[in-house]
C-alpha cells in the first residue's frame, strides 16, 4: 500500500527535487503555495504533509494546523532553510518534525516510509548523535588514551 505525500514548496527547483527523492515511495504530489495546498488538505485525507515554513506570505504551521482540525491522521514535517530555535519548538509543539532543507534529502525516505513516533523529541538545533559518532562509538573511545 502506497502513503499519499503532499509536499508544499514555493521554489520549483527545490519541489521537483523533493519530489524525485521520494520517488516510488510514495504517491507524492507538489504545491507551490499555500492556497492550492490547503485546497488539496481540505478535499482529501494524505499521510504525510511535508511543507516548507516559510510559504510567501504564509506560513507552513498553518497547514500543519488545519491537518490537526480536520481529524485525519496525517504527519506533518515542517522544514526550513535557516534553522530558528523559536519556530522550531512551535513546529514540534504543533506536533510536527522539524528538519533543515540540507538534511531532508536524506531523511525523507524514513519520514515516507517509517512509522512515526508520537512527537519529535529531538532538540531542534542539536546535530544527531549518529552525525556526531559515526560508526557507534562511544565518547570514551573517541578521547585520547593517558599516556604512560
Amino acid at each position: 500500500m502506497s502513503s499519499r505525500v503532499l509536499i508544499v514548496e514555493p521554489d520549483p527547483t527545490v519541489l521537483s527535487s523533493l519530489l524525485h527523492s521520494i520517488g516510488p515511495l510514495a504517491g507524492a504530489e507538489g504545491c507551490l503555495n499555500f492556497p492550492s495546498a490547503r485546497d488539496r488538505l481540505v478535499a482529501q485525507p494524505y499521510d504525510r504533509l511535508i511543507t516548507n515554513l516559510r510559504l510567501e506570505a504564509h506560513n507552513g504551521l498553518h497547514l500543519v494546523y488545519l491537518v490537526r482540525a480536520s481529524g485525519w491522521q496525517t504527519r506533518s514535517i515542517v522544514y526550513t532553510t535557516h534553522p530558528e530555535l523559536y519556530l522550531a519548538h512551535e513546529v514540534q509543539a504543533a506536533g510536527a518534525f522539524y528538519e533543515s532543507l540540507d538534511r531532508l534529502h536524506f531523511v525523507l525516505q524514513g519520514y515516507v516510509e517509517q512509522n512515526l513516533p508520537s512527537f519529535d523529541r529531538r532538540h531542534p538545533l542539536r546535530p544527531s548523535r549518529r552525525m556526531l559518532f559515526r560508526g557507534g562509538r562511544r565518547a570514551a573511545d573517541l578521547s585520547p588514551m593517558p599516556a604512560s
